[in-house]
């Protein structure tokens, strides 16, 4: 019979307040060699206190934080105060052959270095590759434990993909604080929630957690109706995604299925686009032959591009390839043709409908008066707003997304980071834009945020475009993904992991670290044919989705056509349309066709 494995660390009865607030209440827990923890939880509910505790830096008010002897942690904070060189931070007084000699380090430096100069200063990066540069500090470490808080924030795609695979290999034991959910699902392999004081485990990773947390509002026949349905939401939006998503559970899934019974699709696409095109017409936005260049450096190269009524677009590409400029582009801040002397060059056209209203979240937060009230500052753009079929007020939308009835009352000026995010959300979902053109929508927010503000725009009637990093959110709002790779908009049917097989044929360093030794490539090797095979269900599924929603689109266009049989100009024009879907649900049912072969072999 095995024995357990030690205990790394343990909290014994441990307490934590900061006045009123308390964020540790007696918790005792510990983490053992080989685990791999996510912790999740809402913003301020004392996640970052939790893995100070651990790492033994917390100063408690009451209890204790034990670790092994002879065990080593390597903490990452969320703020780090770096100084010097990029490369005395990351190697110290180490020479180049004998870093370059360590395949691990060479794994670190190819998948978080990659375009910094190791003789830079680190007072002269942005904040992304300061953020690098710390973790990549910590990941050439040897440590028995690693606590990482946040490691995923300015990280692209493709880096937290890395990172993912780099913790899978080298990392035996950490416990992680993220709410990106791809993430946690990637890594994790049991889940802890922290909330009023306690620390709660889960078995498996996010999907599990939803799962199991769904169940225990069953068994619990919780009051709060509204937050049951929204679990039942993201369940079933689980349960719809590919089996990898719900492989680890260990409870009765049977019972959380019975959650999800009868449970109608998270958006109805087709009511969706009927309402998008009453609201804004056939024209929306179209780039036509449109070029920006910053300096030297092309950004567009005679793009021609057409955001059609009720579409919901994910754009994803590198860092600094001109995502934000895109979307200032669509929303008309960046003229084209550019005046003289300015800084970005444009060329070509953009033609906006005239219905057209866009709505613009910007990542730095949008100016508000300090000294007034939340509530306040809200209501003086609308006091109320229909969200699906019901009326809410900005009180009841405020709480939805994480600002509670004592924090409307808040000046603006005293708000944390993540709450102006969300009351920089909820001002320009109040103006009722009809075209939302949203810049890394996910920062700042934690998981039941993210969620309450999926389940808004599942609702929300008109066109959305997305530039994100965060997987999970990119395939739950948007219908299809395009990437801005070499100057060009590229249409990606298989999303972002085909956007990550294009990057990595192109880049091999950007690919996740090698296994070590021969049963180690094997075992790679083993997952990477299981993560070709989640991969192709995912495209899969996407692509039954799609292909869904353009025949009730051919549904709806033959019933027009019908309906205008005496008028010869609307049959034209019904009959172009109607071509036009059926050619794309053709090439589509093709590519279905391919991967369900691939599955196959």
């Amino acid at each position: 019979m095995s024995r357990p494995a030690p205990n790394l660390v343990n909290l014994e009865q441990a307490s934590k307040a900061y006045a009123e607030h308390v964020l540790l209440d007696r918790v005792s827990l510990g983490v053992s060699a080989g685990q791999r923890i996510g912790v999740v939880g809402r913003n301020g509910a004392g996640k970052t206190t939790l893995l100070a505790a651990l790492a033994g830096l917390a100063r408690l008010d009451s209890g204790r934080a034990t670790r092994g002897r002879e065990v080593t942690i390597g903490h990452l904070p969320q703020a780090q105060d770096l100084a010097g060189s990029v490369g005395a931070v990351v190697f110290g007084a180490a020479a180049e052959h004998e870093w370059a000699a360590d395949p691990r380090s060479r794994a670190v430096v190819a998948g978080l270095l990659g375009g910094i100069d190791t003789d830079a200063d680190i007072a002269g990066l942005s904040g992304g590759e300061r953020r690098r540069v710390g973790l990549a500090a910590l990941l050439r470490g040897s440590y028995d434990l690693l606590l990482l808080d946040e490691p995923t924030n300015h990280l692209d795609i493709e880096a937290i993909t890395w990172l993912a695979g780099y913790l899978r290999e080298y990392a035996p034991s950490y416990a992680v604080v993220t709410h990106d959910r791809w993430f946690l699902d990637e890594v994790t392999e049991l889940t802890w929630e922290v909330a009023d004081g306690e620390v709660y485990a889960y078995e498996g990773g996010y999907s599990a957690y939803v799962l199991a947390k769904a169940e225990r509002a069953r068994v619990a026949a919780a009051t709060d109706q509204r937050r049951r349905n929204l679990l039942r939401k993201e369940l079933a939006w689980l349960r719809r995604g590919p089996p990898a998503r719900t492989s680890k559970p260990r409870f009765r899934i049977e019972a959380a299925n019975a959650l999800i019974a009868g449970e109608p699709p998270a958006r109805d696409g087709v009511e969706l686009a009927r309402l998008a095109n009453a609201r804004l017409g056939k024209t929306v936005i179209e780039l036509e032959d449109v070029s920006v260049s910053a300096g030297r450096r092309a950004l567009l190269e005679h793009v021609t591009w057409q955001l059609g009524p009720g579409d919901r677009v994910g754009i994803v590409g590198v860092n600094g390839t001109g995502k934000t400029t895109l979307l200032r582009l669509l929303t008309g801040l960046l003229p084209v043709p550019s005046p003289p002397a300015s800084f970005l060059t444009t060329s070509g056209r953009v033609v906006t409908g005239s219905t057209v209203r866009t709505g613009f979240l910007t990542q730095e937060p949008t100016p508000v008066d300090p000294d007034l009230r939340v509530l306040e500052a809200a209501e003086q753009v609308r006091s109320s707003a229909v969200v699906g079929q019901r009326e809410l007020s900005v009180s009841q939308l405020l709480e939805r997304l994480g600002l509670r009835a004592e924090r409307q009352w808040t000046r603006v000026g005293e708000l944390s980071g993540g709450e102006r995010r969300r009351l920089q959300l909820l001002v320009l979902l109040l103006a009722e834009p009809n075209v939302l053109l949203l810049d890394e929508p996910t920062n700042d927010l934690d998981i039941e945020t993210l969620t309450e503000l999926e389940d808004l725009l599942d609702g929300w009637p008109g066109s959305v475009v997305v530039v994100s990093h965060d997987r999970y959110f990119l395939e739950r709002v948007t219908d299809h993904v395009l990437a801005l790779v070499d100057g060009q908009l590229a249409y990606l049917p298989g999303g972002v992991e085909e956007y990550l097989r294009l990057r990595a044929s192109a880049d091999p360093a950007a690919s996740p670290p090698p296994a070590r030794g021969a049963a180690a490539a094997e075992a790679a090797d083993g997952r990477s044919n299981a993560a070709r095979q989640r991969a192709a269900q995912k495209e899969l599924t996407r692509l039954e989705r799609q292909i869904a929603r353009l025949s009730d689109t051919e549904a709806q266009l033959s019933a027009d056509l019908a309906a205008h049989a005496s008028n010869y100009e609307t049959l034209v024009e019904l009959g172009v349309q109607l071509r036009a879907v059926q050619d794309e649900r053709a090439g589509l049912e093709d590519r279905w066709l391919e991967v369900a072969e691939e599955i196959s072999t």
